[in-house]
């Protein structure tokens, strides 16, 4: 059998599937990017559990490889696998700019918050080559269009340019997500990102900026993350972070086998007091898919948890709000184009 880091979780959307001989194991995922030819850049959110109502995802898939992203099984609406697949086969919006430019002249778009982003990290290592990320903000800058971003990648200190355009013009809020703070840990779960003492650099230097940041200790592991939870939120307060948020473990379809599976494979001793952990928080699963329960947990443990993370928000000096905030009346115009008539007031 091949390495948890090579397999998939069957596919839900597909009638065929491979097994491979013992003997002949798989060779190992390497990287593929897809052209996305989608016709629309902005997406809708439904939930009545997030904050934000519009996203954008230049990208889908992830490079970063985080053992317990929820949004693995979006792969598999694409024909791919959560496992290797969202790691590996990458797929990229090429006229992601450009699709957002069109949005934006629609008299529908009213310069709503848009949040960067819903299902992959906008700023993974292939952002660094097709900067398709920086110029959907640039576009964001040119239309004074608030944005609110979620990353792990200290790349986002590439475009301090634009981000302080942004919060001068609009509204800008960068988050960066810290879910753990020893350096075994993370690496065990999230193999392909920056340390968490790099995270804090970038909290460090957007701070110092001047621009709006915050820590986001999610997903908030159980048996792991609840036990370095303190350690992320004075680290993030020390550089600079006017925030704090939390999100319990979220393992929706294939993530929970590919967690499982990784969990077992990197922190051994530590996974049946980890997975024990979740089920007693989520009624004996690992995962709750009900609006208002999928992302916190329930218990004893958790509601002490909570309690220690609003403590140690307060005794910091983090707001423990939510993140996805316009503070000001709506900054959206439409810039003028060649031949536009010049307004008379």
């Amino acid at each position: 059998m091949p390495p948890p880091e090579q397999r998939n979780p069957k596919k839900r959307f597909s009638s065929v599937e491979i097994d491979w001989d013992d003997e002949l194991p798989p060779p190992p995922a390497h990287l593929e990017l897809l052209e996305d030819r989608s016709r629309e850049i902005i997406s809708k959110n439904e939930s009545p559990d997030i904050g934000f109502s519009y996203s954008i995802n230049p990208y889908r898939g992830c490079f970063h490889g985080c053992a317990y992203c929820y949004a693995r099984p979006t792969h598999e609406y694409l024909g791919y696998g959560a496992g290797s697949d969202f790691e590996r086969k990458l797929t990229f919006k090429p006229h992601a700019a450009q699709l957002l430019r069109e949005a934006f002249e629609r008299p529908s778009w009213e310069g709503e918050l848009i949040v960067f982003s819903g299902v992959t990290d906008c700023y993974q290592p292939i952002e660094a080559d097709m900067r398709l990320t920086r110029g959907c903000l640039e576009v964001c800058a040119d239309y004074r269009n608030p944005v609110s971003i979620i990353t792990k990648s200290p790349l986002i200190e590439r475009d301090i340019d634009l981000l302080l355009a942004l919060q001068r013009d609009a509204a800008c809020s960068v988050t960066i997500s810290i879910p753990l703070w020893k350096r075994e840990s993370a690496h065990a779960l999230e193999p392909y990102v920056a340390t968490p003492q790099r995270r804090i650099e970038t909290i460090a230097r957007l701070a110092q900026a001047g621009i709006r940041v915050g820590v986001n200790v999610a997903p908030l592991i159980p048996g792991l993350g609840d036990e370095e939870m303190v350690s992320v939120l004075e680290a993030a307060a020390a550089a600079g972070a006017a925030w704090a948020g939390t999100v319990f473990l979220r393992l929706p379809g294939a993530v929970a086998q590919v967690f499982e599976e990784r969990l077992r494979a990197n922190l051994p001793l530590r996974a049946e007091r980890i997975l024990h952990q979740i089920r007693v928080a989520r009624k004996g699963l690992l995962n709750s898919a009900a609006f208002g329960e999928r992302m916190r947990g329930s218990g004893v443990h958790w509601e002490m948890t909570r309690q220690l993370f609003n403590k140690s928000c307060e005794r910091l000096g983090l707001a423990n709000s939510e993140m996805f905030v316009i503070e000001r009346e709506s900054t959206f115009r439409r810039p003028p184009r060649a031949g536009d008539q010049l307004s008379l007031l």
